[in-house]
């Protein structure tokens, strides 16, 4: 334990201003609860002015969130904290120096898993930004996904060289990873335990005073930065697998003949002290910044930290097996769109397919990495022309998203549904089909959430994940 760290924070005292470095889904949801609670004087946002994303500073002060799709209270509490003066949105760093905590949360993609090297570049530019305005006892948090060893390495040496300080002597450094979903971001964050890991116990316990206030039913659980490190990448790269194992188990149910989520029920009521029979859901793909990416910081952690690995790990681990079979899934969304059609006389090529649904996660528009864009780079390069359809989804680079449903479906050879958003739960087989103007349309379900019946009596060609036992049905003239 430092003394010195402790004795200039003891003579900081209680955090009182925070900046929230990034604002996106995990920031702006952040710095507005860290603003309401009471203990927080203030919440800066810290957004750099780009071309690509400075509009956001100017909508969040006006109390307007930037984010799309259904997010229950976030606005409203954006606003609340707006008009109170508690937050205020920035790209002038230098106001790094009057605050207490800092917390970072930018994006850590990986541009090719095969390498297992990710692009820290964002992450990068965020810590020399801060590290340059740092000041004597500040708290850095890193809540950014990151390989095992990043806190305590990288994040550390970036600092330190930026500031002039040190780290554990001068100023708290800490990793909290976070833990949400689009769609309930404010929930998460409130419910859901912190995983707290400094890099000495001075830093944990100023960490733990920092998120302690914005707990309602969650708890903390401290632990070390590397540690915590490990346990962000873990949960994600576990998610994926009971994914995949879903995934699975739905390609064998259609090849033989049976309903997956028939199956998924069956396993799913056996329940008893010591039991875990947990499943997920198959579906379409998985998208999203987290799992796409957080298996491959786990499987590089270990080999950097752990060196010459002697068991299989990287593309050959159980993780890796994982993701390979998710990405697979936007490839079988191909084959049922193929079999759909050859089953109603109509070639790929030439065909119009109406895409259901951009963002990767349904009732939101967050589109990163998602699912249906290696699905429609394949279809394209067969020779058919796609329509994208998304209510939450405004634009993404090269792709044309329409919020008109009918439009879209006018003239449709095969229907494809790769989100859940609630629109496509009512769609109408018979206005579909009149829609459509085709006697026998296709109609493939990625995420489970039309009627096969309804749409097989209307006269559809109907394809679905998991779904062995209707793939196959005989067609209604």
């Amino acid at each position: 334990m430092s003394g010195r760290l402790q004795s200039i924070i003891s003579g900081r005292g209680p955090i009182k201003t925070i900046g929230v470095v990034g604002m996106g889904y995990v920031g702006i949801p952040a710095a507005v609860l860290f603003a309401n609670a009471p203990g927080f004087e203030s919440v800066l946002g810290f957004q750099r002015a780009s071309p690509s994303s400075g509009y956001k500073v100017a909508m969040l002060n006006r109390g307007e969130s930037p984010l799309k799709g259904e997010e229950p209270d976030l606005e409203d509490l954006l606003g609340k904290v707006v008009a109170a003066g508690k937050f205020r949105c920035t790209s002038d760093f230098e106001e790094v120096a009057a605050c207490d905590a800092v917390t970072l949360a930018i994006q850590t993609p990986f541009a090719d898993p095969k390498d297992l090297i990710p692009d820290f570049s964002a992450l990068t530019e965020g810590l020399r930004a801060v590290g340059r305005h740092l000041s004597e006892g500040t708290l850095v948090v890193i809540e950014s996904t990151v390989t095992p060893g990043t806190t305590e390495c990288m994040a550390r040496v970036i600092l330190e060289a930026e500031s002039g300080l040190v780290a554990g002597e001068e100023f708290a450094l800490a990793h909290a990873p976070e833990r949400v979903m689009v769609g309930r971001l404010l929930r998460n964050i409130r419910e859901h335990d912190r995983i707290v890991g400094g890099i000495d116990e001075v830093s944990t316990a100023r960490a733990v005073e920092l998120y302690r206030p914005v707990l309602t039913a969650g708890k903390i659980i401290a632990m070390t930065a590397t540690a915590a490190e490990v346990t962000k990448t873990a949960e994600n790269a576990f998610r994926d697998l009971q994914i995949a194992a879903a995934n699975q188990l739905a390609l064998h149910c259609e090849a033989m003949g049976v309903n997956v989520y028939d199956v998924r029920a069956g396993i799913d009521s056996l329940k008893g002290e010591g039991i875990t029979r947990a499943i997920l859901w198959p579906g379409a793909g998985v998208g999203g910044h987290c799992l796409t990416k957080d298996s491959w910081h786990l499987e590089r952690g270990a080999q950097v930290l752990g060196g010459d690995l002697w068991y299989p790990h990287g593309a050959e681990s159980i993780f890796g097996v994982a993701r390979k079979l998710n990405e697979f899934m936007p490839e079988h969304m191909v084959y049922l769109t193929v079999e759909g059609l050859r089953r109603a006389g109509k070639p790929l090529a030439g065909a119009t397919v109406t895409l259901l649904g951009w963002a990767f996660i349904q009732n939101s528009d967050d589109a990163r990495n998602t699912p249906s864009e290696p699905y429609l780079a394949v279809m394209k390069e067969a020779g058919a022309e796609v329509r994208v359809h998304d209510p939450f989804v405004d634009q993404y680079p090269g792709i044309e998203v329409s919020h008109d449903l009918d439009e879209t479906l006018v003239g449709a050879d095969a229907v494809v549904v790769f989100t859940a958003h609630h629109h496509y739960a009512s769609l109408d087989p018979a206005r579909t089909k009149e829609l459509s103007g085709r006697e026998h349309p296709v109609i493939v379900d990625g995420r489970n959430v039309v009627d096969p019946d309804a749409f097989i009596r209307a006269g559809f060609v109907y394809k679905g994940i998991g779904r062995g036992d209707r793939n196959g049905h005989p067609i209604r003239e």
